[in-house]
């Protein structure tokens, strides 16, 4: 696997169709992108994130298939790299995709020598994504309640980091 840099115009169609319905949308993205997902609300999003220092980058598998996607920025004064919108291609969840993506998103956030930690904030209900960074390497550092409202439920937010060793 490696990491490239996201392309609306090539990667999209491949990641178009990850995410199906809308909890599970509003899970990955905490509704920061418009649902259902198209490509013109992935490309709104991604040109806002751009101001904010987010990078966007798909996971390449060996043979050439874009299997994840996920954004990365750094904060200088915090010394912390933060991965966003991270989700893989359905069909290959539980095949620990995943945690290979996330294991090279880190090793990259700490080519950076000023970088100290990577974190990123999930939903605790979303059990398999925290089973998934807690396999990575990620432990919880703080766990906000009540922090998200869904229709008729209120999600709480988990902030993990990843600390260099």
């Amino acid at each position: 696997m490696k990491l490239r840099i996201f392309e609306i115009d090539n990667d999209f169609e491949s990641m178009k169709n990850w995410v199906t319905d809308e909890r599970t949308h509003a899970m990955w993205c905490a509704n920061l992108i418009k649902y259902p997902l198209s490509e013109e609300h992935m490309a709104e999003t991604m040109t806002a994130a751009d101001r904010f220092g987010d990078v966007p980058y798909v996971a390449i598998s060996d043979d050439g298939r874009v299997e994840g996607f996920f954004c990365y920025s750094y904060n200088n004064e915090t010394k912390e790299g933060m991965l966003k919108f991270v989700v893989v291609d359905p069909e290959v969840r539980g095949k620990e995709v995943a945690q290979k993506m996330l294991r090279l998103a880190v090793k990259q956030a700490f080519e950076n020598p000023e970088a100290e930690r990577v974190q990123l904030n999930v939903f605790p209900e979303n059990h398999r994504a925290m089973r998934c960074y807690e396999k990575a390497g990620f432990v919880v550092r703080k766990l906000t309640p009540d922090a998200f409202a869904y229709k008729d439920e209120t999600w709480g937010r988990c902030n993990m980091v990843f600390n260099k060793e």
